[in-house]
């Protein structure tokens, strides 16, 4: 009995035995396979670490550049704040220049406009030279309106009523009269006097040879040209031109030229009735002392005449004072304000 009850013991310690061995072996490959996973986690948290490590590095680095090229940013932004500043202060500086510049720009041109201005005023007065005075008025107003400034308009306006006012005066073309008394005045010893030319138009009778006359023939052509002596038929309306000798005929014709000459300074003085009195005396002397017969006779009376149909003088004599005037006060007013 004790060996029946030993061995059913013996085999329950057996199992037990075999249930704890079996418990441990179980424990241990959990242990060890617990323990693998946990090596595997360990490794992959290694691995991940180094990762992340090497992405800190990286990050750490590409921080670095970014602060340098940030410090490098701001170093370049600095730099052109200094520029922009600079360069803000160079346009005060230039805008300030350009002011006045522009203000002594103003100046210079209504200085060289009042003088041109008083220049011709007193030409336009002297000599009535209305050409060149209205030449000055359109460029002066010309040089104002390219600049196209508000404070020039009662300036402008000024100039445009004396424009206005010497266009409406009649046309003389002074240098063209100038130039033909000064053609008259050179071709004056070339015009033919009116004793010289009637000389060489006198006919003269052909004598016929004796050979071919007959007695009677002959006798009749010598009583008729003694008869023709005894009477002479002349034109007392028209008097015969005077013999001249040389000295004589040159003192003529420097007097005609001191005439022509005369009646050139009369156009510049703008003096009509002097004007007149010489051309109508040079046509007189012209008339009386030289060939009318002649082209160049003839010529010359005819530009005589026509320059003596011309008008010299202005009543009243023309000004421009207006725009002298504009210009100095607006001068005038510019200086009590900057003052």
């Amino acid at each position: 009995m004790e060996a029946a009850e030993r061995k059913p013991l013996s085999i329950a310690r057996i199992a037990a035995a075999l249930a704890v061995v079996a418990a441990v072996a179980l424990a241990a490959f959990g242990w060890l396979d617990a323990r693998s996973r946990i090596d595997a986690a360990q490794e992959e948290l290694a691995r991940r670490l180094r990762d992340i490590e090497t992405d800190a590095r990286d990050a750490r680095a590409l921080a670095r550049q970014a602060q340098e090229s940030m410090r490098e940013a701001q170093g370049k932004l600095g730099a052109l704040e200094g520029k922009l500043a600079d360069a803000q202060g160079r346009q005060v500086a230039l805008e300030a220049l350009y002011q006045d510049l522009s203000s002594n720009r103003d100046e210079w041109q209504l200085d060289e406009i009042e003088k041109v201005l008083a220049i011709d005023a007193k030409q336009l007065q002297v000599s009535g030279n209305v050409r060149a005075a209205l030449l000055a008025l359109q460029l002066a107003e010309s040089r104002l309106a390219r600049g196209d400034r508000p404070q020039f308009l009662p300036v402008r306006r000024a100039l445009a009523r004396d424009i206005d006012r010497l266009k409406a005066l009649p046309a003389v073309d002074l240098p063209a009269m100038m130039r033909q008394l000064d053609a008259l005045a050179a071709g004056v010893d070339a015009l033919p006097l009116a004793f010289d030319s009637r000389a060489e138009r006198a006919p003269e009778t052909p004598k016929p040879a004796a050979a071919e006359q007959g007695w009677l023939s002959g006798f009749m052509a010598a009583l008729w040209a003694e008869l023709k002596q005894l009477v002479v038929v002349r034109r007392v309306d028209a008097p015969e031109p005077p013999l001249l000798e040389p000295t004589q005929a040159y003192f003529l014709r420097e007097n005609l030229r001191l005439r022509l000459l005369n009646a050139r300074l009369a156009l510049l003085a703008r003096s009509q009735e002097a004007f007149q009195d010489d051309l109508r005396i040079a046509q007189q002397w012209l008339r009386r002392y030289f060939d009318t017969r002649a082209k160049p006779t003839q010529a010359a009376l005819a530009q005589l005449r026509q320059l003596q149909a011309a008008t010299v003088s202005f009543d009243p004599p023309p000004s421009i004072s207006d725009s002298l005037e504009a210009v100095r006060g607006y001068k005038a007013r510019r200086d009590r304000a900057s003052g």
